[in-house]
């Protein structure tokens, strides 16, 4: 297959990542890789956008190399564009959560956005171009009790991403981090009536990452944070 302009999103489920497909392949014009620990879970999204699905666990540092590699394989080079949307939780109390769940947990939220966001730039950077988005949370600003866990894991992905941005951006490459500050709505979720747009529309979040990719390199963002009304500060 000849070069395509395409997009890889890593951890794709029903939620926020469905929405970033359907907003990358139909406004932004992307072909897209949907990559999945389980990819039958996103076949049927794959069929109604054309795209690829493909498994891969991103704490494996094989299996995310062998993904790019399969990528490049199939589009013939390298991504323009990479988002990083997975996410595990560990709620307890510090003295009652399991230390190997924390770790998996840990595993998740950091040490597999910097799993790909290597691979991504290896393949970027010798043509001086590209985007590599992360998608963060509260979590990322603000730890709260019984959370530290996902708060470790959130705050590292944010300094992975600025301390990215700061390398990347002089050659080339867009780095930006998502703080997602509130509930997203989604079919088995829904704002309560009397409490109109109290939740994220995870479409409008999809837009908000298109116009991010969008950004002239003399204006990039390197952060945005996005919140319904009801959140604080």
């Amino acid at each position: 297959m000849s070069s395509s302009p395409y997009a890889l999103i890593v951890g794709v489920g029903d939620g926020l990542s469905a929405s970033l497909a359907r907003m990358l392949a139909g406004e932004g014009g992307y072909k897209l890789a949907l990559a999945a620990r389980r990819p039958d879970n996103v076949a049927a999204l794959a069929r109604e956008l054309g795209a690829l699905a493909v498994g891969c666990d991103a704490v494996e540092p094989a299996q995310v190399e062998a993904l790019f590699n399969q990528l490049e394989a199939a589009f013939g080079g390298a991504p323009e564009v990479v988002i990083y949307n997975p996410g595990a939780r560990v709620r307890g109390p510090i003295t009652e959560v399991d230390p190997q769940a924390v770790a998996q947990a840990l595993a998740v939220n950091a040490y597999g956005g910097f799993l790909v966001a290597q691979q991504a730039a290896r393949r970027m950077l010798p043509r001086g171009r590209g985007a590599i988005l992360f998608t963060g949370a509260s979590a990322s600003v603000k730890g709260y009790a019984h959370s530290a866990a996902f708060a470790m894991g959130k705050f590292a992905l944010r300094g992975l991403a600025q301390s990215l941005a700061r390398e990347l951006a002089p050659q080339g490459i867009h780095v930006a981090h998502f703080v997602i500050d509130g509930v997203i709505r989604n079919p088995g979720r829904q704002e309560p009536a009397e409490a109109p747009d109290s939740m994220l529309d995870p479409d409008a979040i999809a837009r908000s990452y298109l116009q991010v990719l969008r950004q002239d390199r003399s204006a990039w963002t390197w952060e945005l944070e996005l919140r319904p009304w009801v959140e604080r500060f």
